[in-house]
């Protein structure tokens, strides 16, 4: 009778072990290569080619992927195996501690974007700006200025310069009416631009030239073998100049939220903190 029960018992556990392995979740990924007991699947390289990428270039990028990866695990197993394993503990504390810190990074910035203040009175704008203003130094020319692309000799040449040197409200409209004859052309003449930016738009205009064209109240007119460019420059200040309030907002803006930002994630921080005592979710053993 003893044997029997005996014999029950190890049919009984030969039986749950194959049961076991019976319905333990088979992995139908298909390999493409191994490494010991490390496998790379194709699930691992798809995106890697571009549609419609030649064949050959497509065989290339994934069998040099394909050695790469071999390589690193060859150089992994052997880390593994050959680094003393004091080493291989500190290694394995700055993962933890790498993991932990994108993992509370990314749940302050998500509690942070909730529900930070993003909106900033130009009283707090002036306030930062006059409280920083040698970080606010120019480190290249700002101008102020409209221009106009237009072919040479078109037909109302003469009046496009007259409007456009006089610029009142119904030269603009009329100036605006027509700008599908204009090869480029920019009015609005109340925002701080660039200097190098004019240079990238206007080919005539180089570092040679600008220095002397680049002046306040000074019109220009320009012209190569196809083109007549017009130019009204409205104001210009120089390098070093102190930068105009309007030009540096959106950087003050970045200042005035960023430091938001690091005063709240502080007090998250203490709340969250404060909360798991009072909790008795964290507890100091003394």
């Amino acid at each position: 009778m003893k044997l029997l029960k005996k014999l029950s018992v190890v049919i009984i556990s030969l039986f749950c072990l194959a049961s076991c392995d019976f319905f333990k979740e088979s992995d139908d990924r298909i390999p493409v290569a191994r490494v010991g007991d490390v496998y790379l699947y194709e699930d691992d390289i798809e995106g890697l080619v571009i549609e419609g990428a030649p064949a050959q270039d497509s065989t290339q990028i994934v069998t040099s992927f394909i050695n790469r990866w071999a390589t690193q695990q060859l150089l992994l197993d052997g880390a593994e195996r050959n680094l003393p394993e004091s080493k291989q503990t500190d290694f394995n504390k700055l993962v933890d501690q790498y993991k932990n810190d994108l993992y509370t990074k990314a749940y302050l910035e998500a509690l942070v974007n909730k529900s930070i203040d993003t909106v900033m009175d130009e009283a707090q704008a002036k306030t930062v700006y006059e409280a920083n203003q040698e970080s606010f130094k120019l480190n290249e020319e700002l101008v102020k200025f409209r221009y106009i692309t237009i072919p040479q000799n078109a037909i109302n040449e003469d009046e496009i310069r007259t409007r456009f040197k006089r610029f009142d409200a119904d030269d603009k409209r009329y100036l605006d009416s027509i700008s599908v004859q204009f090869k480029t052309y920019s009015l609005n003449d109340s925002i701080w631009v660039k200097a190098s930016q004019i240079t990238e738009k206007i080919s005539v205009l180089n570092s040679e030239n600008k220095k002397e064209l680049l002046k306040k109240s000074n019109f220009v007119q320009l012209k190569d073998s196809l083109d007549l460019y017009l130019m009204q420059i409205k104001d210009v200040l120089s390098q070093n100049d102190l930068a105009p309030l309007e030009y540096v907002m959106p950087t003050i803006k970045q200042i005035v939220i960023n430091k938001r930002k690091l005063e709240l994630i502080k007090q998250l921080e203490k709340d969250i903190t404060k909360d798991a005592i009072k909790n008795k979710q964290f507890e100091i053993y003394n």
